[in-house]
């Protein structure tokens, strides 16, 4: 599906990450020395951040939109849309965008809802954002955060080393003079068990049944409550789609890839993020890896990426930019957009004494 959307632009951005940090090149664990080395060489991270318990990915997010509303001088209750991107939503029921609309102060009148979507969530959350505003809404905020370390089984080689905590917000609002933000998205769900949490749903269920399960069946509800990532399919799936999908939002924008400022893609896998780069021919200062103190961040890989990176230029001017997400689903999308002048976006630690968000 593709769409261009009028009259909206990106007002701005801002990160946050936990506070405590981990790196399997300092501390192996599991690895050897020599295999966490080579770990690092590949997928591009040194370390990652991880999320303490009873934090949530919506705590990580509510305390980035708190910081870009003041940042911006919006008050709470001009936002009219808040859309809650991540796959760790706090409860299976209320939406976890409903208790942030509490916390956060905004207006009852306000549209709040969830989307669970991992590695295209930014992407999507900002389509659905921006197609909301072009209607009758004037601001909204999109938050995208996910604390992917919980879902990892501690004996697992293949996702321990790569995943990592984060969340962010990032506000649009009407403008009449905003560039037009040009959308791609699309879905395979022949590749949905290749990145998967099989348990934990209700096809699937961890409510406990009576009479109780067997030590067999408990056993494999630890395991299969948590991720599984088929390394070679995601990377074939990965370099067989993504180059030509980035290649299409620049041919169906009227641009090349020497026209845009900056490629900031879901911050996947070095080793994955560097072949796609050569495929599209685009200048290694202008492709933004930004792996190495964060580490895939899932929903939130692309608005952190654009604050660590980027921060600075995007206060200095306007700057044309393609943004990518792709992977678990299968699910991918791109914006096409000029971002800027705005507020310098930031990452920010959470605060050590962050009140955790209840009902």
């Amino acid at each position: 599906m593709k769409a261009t959307i009028e009259g909206v632009r990106i007002a701005g951005v801002r990160a946050v990450v936990p506070r405590q940090r981990h790196s399997f090149v300092e501390e192996p664990g599991i690895f050897t020395p020599e295999e966490a080395r080579k770990l690092h060489a590949g997928i591009g991270v040194y370390e990652r951040r991880v999320l303490p318990r009873p934090y949530c990915a919506s705590d990580m997010c509510r305390a980035a939109a708190e910081g870009l509303l003041e940042q911006l001088g919006w008050e709470p209750s001009s936002v009219d849309v808040l859309i809650f991107v991540s796959q760790d939503v706090d409860y299976v029921l209320p939406v976890t965008a409903a208790v942030l609309q509490r916390h956060l102060g905004l207006p009852t009148s306000a549209a709040c809802f969830d989307v669970t979507l991992g590695c295209s969530g930014f992407v999507y959350g900002v389509w659905m954002a921006a197609r909301l505003l072009a209607g009758t809404a004037k601001r909204a905020l999109v938050l995208c955060g996910d604390n992917s370390t919980r879902w990892l089984h501690p004996e697992d080689k293949a996702t321990l080393p790569l995943f990592g905590d984060a969340g962010s917000a990032t506000a649009l609002e009407i403008d009449p003079g905003a560039s037009p933000i040009h959308v791609s998205l699309g879905t395979d769900g022949g590749g949905a068990k290749h990145i998967f949490v099989k348990a934990g749903g209700k096809r699937d269920c961890l409510i406990p049944t009576d009479p109780p399960r067997s030590e067999a069946e408990m056993t494999r509800l630890y395991r299969d409550a948590r991720l599984h990532l088929n390394g070679a399919e995601v990377f074939t799936f990965t370099l067989r789609a993504v180059p030509g999908l980035l290649k299409e939002a620049m041919a169906d924008a009227g641009v090349t890839v020497g026209d845009l400022d900056y490629v900031v893609p879901h911050q996947a896998n070095k080793m994955m993020l560097d072949h796609i780069r050569k495929k599209i021919g685009a200048d290694p200062v202008k492709y933004i890896i930004d792996m190495e103190k964060y580490g895939n961040t899932s929903s939130a890989s692309v608005p952190l990426a654009l604050c660590s990176r980027l921060g600075a230029e995007l206060a200095e001017g306007r700057k044309k930019l393609l943004l990518a997400g792709f992977g678990v689903g299968w699910s991918w999308g791109t914006i096409l957009t000029d971002i800027g002048p705005i507020p310098a976006p930031t990452v920010v630690d959470l605060p050590e004494d962050y009140p955790v968000m209840e009902v």
